[in-house]
């Protein structure tokens, strides 16, 4: 029998191979594109980190303003002695917040692909909440994973913050709720963090701050490509642009191509002229309205709703 040594090795062979596949694909497409979960990469994550300290970047503040003010009202709305799941467990303030405020949870299950920032984070939330059992999963929260037996025994409940779900194209975050309902199963919760249509102007500073760490961030995916893929991007040679597209309610984040160049990556050649882009990102803004739809199309009711003092940012509570 494999060591959990072994399998975690292998797991992340599977995973390297699968994000060559993926970028190969995005980048001999056209228009170009890759998949914007790739940014989260050791360099990224601390980036993204960043990022949610800038003044012009709303959604983190927002956030934790609602599960600051609401959280007592958001722990309501869980079954209790629930197991909570988080998909895409990252930074823990978020998820510290609802623990404090949710008294009545059994366990909390952080699930994310990347193993050893989970087992640290996992570690410390055990120091942390003592009477709590914390059962960290190693997994792509976006496929089929298995849940603990133990976790299984009882009531469960999901967490999905920092407006994650706008990253997805609509279908996309569609099958992700629906996903979610078979993952937690009949008379579970969802609580998902929801970014709202605004000023453009608002949306533009968030995307393309001052101090540029936005396109530091973008740009490390192609820094990320270099170490990991074999490929011999100039970061110089690229530019990141942001801009909102009204028509499809999105931020867009794309690398722009500053001249004419020919990159290799993972064996392939991939040429670009210049002015064309990789489209990296997409951050779909929801009305209220138009989540709660998309919601029921995906087989969960929406149950209730908190936004902050501007009406930036939303949190949902979905039944399933």
């Amino acid at each position: 029998m494999p060591t959990s040594l072994q399998r975690a090795a292998r797991t992340e062979q599977i995973a390297l191979a699968t994000f060559a596949e993926d970028a190969v694909a995005g980048l001999t497409a056209a228009p170009k594109w890759l998949m914007a979960k790739y940014f989260y990469d050791r360099a990224g994550s601390e980036l993204f980190e960043q990022i949610t300290a800038l003044p012009e970047y709303y959604p983190t503040r927002c956030e934790l303003s609602v599960l600051q003010e609401h959280g007592a009202e958001i722990a309501r709305s869980l079954p209790r002695n629930a197991a909570l799941v988080e998909f895409g467990a990252g930074s823990s303030r978020k998820i510290r917040l609802l623990l404090q405020a949710a008294e009545t949870l059994r366990a909390y299950v952080p699930v994310d692909i990347s193993g050893e920032f989970l087992k640290a984070e996992a570690a410390q939330l055990s120091r942390d909440f003592p009477a709590l059992d914390v059962i960290p999963v190693g997994a792509d929260f976006m496929q089929p994973f298995d849940l603990p037996a133990d976790v299984l025994a009882g009531p469960r409940a999901g967490f999905f913050p920092g407006s994650t779900i706008g990253n997805f194209e609509p279908k996309d975050a569609r099958r992700f709720i629906h996903h979610a309902g078979e993952i937690l199963g009949p008379g579970s919760v969802l609580i998902v963090g929801v970014d709202l249509v605004k000023d453009q102007a608002v949306l533009h500073a968030a995307y393309n701050d001052a101090a540029g760490v936005t396109a530091a961030f973008n740009l490390n995916l192609l820094a990320r490509m270099n170490r990991e893929l074999a490929a011999d991007f100039d970061l110089a040679k690229f530019e990141h642009r942001a801009f909102f597209n009204p028509e499809q309610s999105r931020i867009e984040m794309h690398l722009v191509s500053t001249r004419p160049q020919t990159v290799r990556i993972a064996g392939v050649k991939v040429k670009f002229r210049a002015g064309e882009s990789i489209h990296t990102e997409s951050s779909y803004k929801y009305s209220l309205d138009s989540f709660r739809a998309l919601a029921r199309s995906a087989g969960a009711r929406p149950v209730a709703c908190w936004t902050d003092a501007d009406g930036y940012f939303s949190v949902h509570a979905l039944k399933f």
